[in-house]
C-alpha cells in the first residue's frame, strides 16, 4: 500500500450528485477502511442523500455541500474542509468548483480525473473516460483509490451498506397494514427515472401491474412527490390493480420497503440501486444508448434482469419525442413481465438450495 510510511489520517471522498451515484460510491468506504483501519473517513455530499449514510460504520462525518438556500459558499466551505486537514480528497464527482475547491482548502493528496481541464488542479489523476462505459461506476470509483494505495483484494465482494433503524422498519409495516398487502408478496414498480434516463412508457407499467396482480402479486407503484402525475397514470393503467405510495417514503423507508419486496421493477434510476443495495432481485430496463448503458449504470448484482430494445446503438429515433421513447417502447410487456416471472423463480430456487446444502452439513 503507498503511504504506508505516512498512513493517511484524515480521508474526504467527494460525491455531491444524484441518489444513484452516491450508492455506486458506497463500496468505496469499506474498501477505505480496509486500508487505513486507523483513518478518520468523511463524505462530502448533499443533504437529500445524507439519509442514506446515516449510522453507515464506515463512515466517520457527513459534511453537506449544500443547504436550504442553496451551495455553501465557497469561503465557508473553504474555511471548514481548512480546520478538518484533510490529507487526501477522492473528488468521485468532477465539477469546477469542487476541484478548485480541494485546491484552496490545502489538502495535499487531490484526487480525481485527468480528462478535464481543471485537471491540473489534481495531483494524482485517472486517465479515463467514463463516457465510453467500458466498466461499471462502481468499478470506476474503486479505482480512484488506487492513487493512494487502496486497492482490490482478488476476492472481495462489493458491499453497500445502508443501515435501517428498527422504527423505520415498523413504519413501513404500518404502511403495509394500511393498504391491506402486509401479507401478500409485494413487487414494486418505479415508471420515474428524474430525468437521467430514457423511460419505459407509463401504460406498459401499468400493463406489468395488471400481469402481476393477475399472479397473485401485491404490486405498489413508487415515485417522488414531483412524479406523483406519472405514478397516478401508471395506477390507472394497471385498472386501479396497483398501488401508489408515491411521495409517503423517505429514503430509508423506501430502503425498508424495497427490502421488503419480492422484486423491484424500473428504468435506470436512483432506487433501481437501493433496492440492489437492499439485496431485492431487480429488473432494470435501459436505453441501448452508450452514456446510459447497463455497462456503467447497470444494477451491480447477481439477482438481476437487465433488458434493453432491440434497436442499434445509440439510436437517435426517439431524441425529438418528448413524450415517449420510440427505442424503450419497443420492449414488449410480455417480454418484460415473463423475465420479472422467471427472475423470481430463479432467486427462490437458489434460495432453497442453499437451504438444501446448509441443512446438509448440520446433518453431517
Amino acid at each position: 500500500m503507498a503511504d504506508r510510511e505516512r498512513p493517511l489520517k484524515r480521508i474526504l471522498v467527494v460525491r455531491t450528485d444524484r441518489l444513484g451515484d452516491v450508492i455506486l460510491t458506497l463500496p468505496m468506504f469499506p474498501l477505505l477502511r480496509r486500508c487505513f483501519p486507523d483513518a478518520s473517513i468523511a463524505v462530502l455530499i448533499r443533504r437529500y442523500t445524507a439519509e442514506l449514510l446515516e449510522g453507515n460504520p464506515y463512515i466517520d462525518e457527513v459534511l453537506w455541500y449544500d443547504r436550504d438556500d442553496g451551495l455553501v459558499p465557497f469561503r465557508e466551505m473553504c474555511a471548514m474542509l481548512r480546520a478538518r486537514r484533510f490529507a487526501a480528497a477522492v473528488v468521485v464527482y468532477p465539477r469546477f468548483r469542487l476541484a478548485w475547491l480541494m485546491f484552496r482548502s490545502g489538502i495535499p493528496l487531490r484526487i480525481g480525473t485527468g480528462y478535464r481541464y481543471y485537471s491540473p488542479l489534481f495531483n494524482r489523476k485517472v486517465f479515463e473516460h467514463r463516457k465510453d462505459a467500458r466498466r461499471h461506476e462502481v468499478e470506476y470509483n474503486l479505482r480512484l483509490l488506487e492513487e493512494i494505495g487502496c486497492t482490490v483484494p482478488a476476492s472481495w465482494k462489493p458491499e453497500f451498506t445502508i443501515v435501517v433503524p428498527d422504527a423505520v422498519r415498523a413504519s413501513i409495516d404500518g404502511l403495509l397494514s394500511s393498504l391491506g398487502v402486509a401479507s401478500k408478496k409485494i413487487v414494486v414498480l418505479h415508471p420515474g427515472s428524474g430525468g437521467s434516463a430514457r423511460e419505459w412508457p407509463l401504460r406498459s407499467f401499468g400493463a406489468l401491474a395488471r400481469r402481476l396482480a393477475d399472479r397473485g402479486f401485491a404490486v405498489l407503484v413508487t415515485g417522488t412527490q414531483d412524479e406523483e402525475q406519472k405514478v397516478r397514470a401508471v395506477v390507472s393503467a394497471s385498472g386501479g390493480t396497483a398501488l401508489s405510495v408515491a411521495g409517503k417514503c423517505s429514503l430509508k423507508q423506501l430502503a425498508a420497503l424495497l427490502q421488503r419486496a419480492k422484486l423491484f421493477v424500473a428504468n435506470s434510476t436512483g432506487p433501481l440501486h437501493l433496492a440492489v443495495a437492499m439485496g431485492t432481485p431487480v429488473v432494470g430496463l435501459y436505453p441501448q444508448h452508450t452514456a446510459m448503458s447497463a455497462t456503467r449504470w447497470g444494477p451491480y448484482t447477481d439477482k438481476k434482469a437487465v433488458l434493453v430494445p432491440d434497436r442499434p446503438i445509440d439510436c437517435t429515433a426517439c431524441i425529438e419525442n418528448e413524450t415517449e421513447c420510440e427505442c424503450m417502447a419497443s420492449l414488449e410487456v410480455e417480454r418484460v413481465f415473463r423475465e420479472t416471472i422467471n427472475l423470481m423463480e430463479r432467486v427462490e430456487g437458489e434460495k432453497r438450495a442453499l437451504c438444501d446444502r446448509e441443512r446438509g452439513v448440520h446433518a453431517g
